[in-house]
């Protein structure tokens, strides 16, 4: 089954300084029959941002059966059993709808200095609150396997959790290992179908390597939907200019930027390489019309088993 999900708008990279809509976009996004409403976890970054957790949290509270996913939550910023907490809190709002994508993140360092965490070292700290978030979940005491940390986390969780589906964020060989590693999905980002084609069959020799199954493959693709391309590219450039202080010039070959046929028939190259999870990163000022277009964009996917319910 392909699932297609849409990020929230919990940055406001054009500065509008308004309410973001938030709970109409969740709402939005489960009526037009999208499988998620997906998250980016930042404390800071160029723009204005919302917290991730707190988002997805109002999210789960007016929506029933879309999934509820962190893309990506920095694991490495936080304590192991803090993270626990706010998954196992997420999954308890939502029935159990969590899916929990993970990064390494790192580009923006003053984060990293406003939360109090050295930059250096993040991939091991993620690691270990890998290692340890399943037993965190199920109420258990845990002693990661990998150092340097705490000696053992003591049980936080009451009541308990399951694990959520793991994503791994990232398009280095050391992301692909950790998601072999730990299970779940790959999910990288700023990448052509025929490079993701050539990537994934990288990702399967390393699985076979190391003797483990190979992770299913996901995908973060940043859209603007309009005829108009010009007026597209001006609209992407904007929001990647307020949100990541970057110029589309750097990403636009990875972008999708067109009309409706255009943008459905790349998703559709990328579906048959193997993408079997999209999250959709929807660029401009106007967010909710973004939305609308993009599940007229689910109408046109002829691999969609599930039929989107399109706007009139």
């Amino acid at each position: 089954m392909t699932r297609i999900g849409v990020l929230l708008p919990t940055f406001d990279p054009f500065r509008h300084g308004r309410q973001l809509p938030i709970v109409e976009f969740a709402q939005r996004t489960e009526e037009y029959g999208f499988t998620g409403i997906w998250t980016g976890d930042h404390l800071w970054c160029p723009s204005p941002v919302i917290d991730a957790v707190t988002s997805l949290a109002a999210c789960a509270a007016v929506t029933s059966t879309i999934d509820i996913g962190l893309s990506v939550m920095l694991l490495g910023m936080r304590p192991p059993a803090w993270s626990a907490k706010q998954i196992a809190t997420l999954q308890h709002l939502s029935g159990n709808r969590v899916r929990l994508g993970v990064g390494v993140g790192g580009e923006f360092p003053e984060e990293y200095q406003t939360a109090g965490v050295p930059l250096k070292g993040r991939g091991a700290r993620l690691d270990r609150s890998l290692e340890a978030l399943p037993g965190l979940l199920s109420g258990q005491a845990v002693v990661p396997a990998s150092g340097p940390g705490p000696a053992a986390i003591p049980p936080v969780l009451e009541p308990t959790a399951p694990m959520p589906p793991l994503l791994v964020g990232g398009r280095s060989d050391a992301a692909m290992r950790r998601a072999i590693r730990f299970g779940g999905s790959w999910m990288p980002m700023w990448m052509s179908p025929d490079t993701v084609a050539r990537r994934f069959e990288h990702l399967k020799e390393l699985a076979g390597e190391q003797g483990r199954e190979t992770p299913r493959l996901a995908l973060v693709l940043q859209t603007h939907v309009e005829d108009d391309r010009e007026r597209g590219r001006r609209e992407a450039d904007g929001h990647l200019r307020g949100q990541y202080g970057m110029e589309l010039d750097r990403v636009e070959r990875w972008t999708a930027l067109g009309g409706i046929e255009e943008i459905a028939d790349l998703i559709e190259r990328y579906i048959a390489v193997g993408v079997e999870d999209f999250v959709l990163m929807q660029l401009g000022s106007d967010q909710l019309g973004q939305l609308e277009r993009l599940a007229k964009v689910l109408g046109r996917l002829p691999s969609l088993t599930q039929p989107a319910r399109i706007p009139g």
